[in-house]
C-alpha cells in the first residue's frame, strides 16, 4: 500500500469515528432533552451537580483505563454537560410561559 494509500484509509477510519461520535452526541441529546421535559413538569432544577460530579469521575476512570488524557475527557464532558443545562433551562423557562 502506498503512503497516500494508507494515509487514505487512516482518514476514511477518521471519518467513519467522527461520523460515529456526532450520531452518538444526537441520540445523547433526544435522551437529555427528555430529560429536560421530564425536570420541568416535576419542577427539578436543571443542574444536579452531585450526578455530574459522578459523571466526571466515572469518565475519567474510564478515559484513563483506555488510554485517553482523563484533563481532556473532563473538558469535553464538561462542556456537554453545560450545553445539557442551558437546554433543561431554556426547556424550563418555555414551560413557564
Amino acid at each position: 500500500m502506498s503512503t497516500d494509500e494508507t494515509l487514505a484509509a487512516y482518514r476514511r477510519s477518521i471519518d467513519n469515528i467522527d461520523a460515529a461520535l456526532i450520531h452518538m452526541l444526537a441520540e445523547r441529546f433526544r435522551i437529555t432533552q427528555a430529560v429536560g421535559e421530564y425536570k420541568a413538569t416535576h419542577e427539578l432544577p436543571p443542574a444536579d451537580p452531585a450526578r455530574e460530579d459522578r459523571q466526571i469521575e466515572r469518565l475519567r476512570g474510564l478515559a484513563t483505563e483506555s488510554g485517553l488524557d482523563p484533563e481532556f475527557s473532563e473538558k469535553f464532558l464538561r462542556f456537554v454537560i453545560d450545553e445539557v443545562i442551558h437546554h433543561h433551562e431554556r426547556i424550563r423557562e418555555s414551560a413557564g410561559e
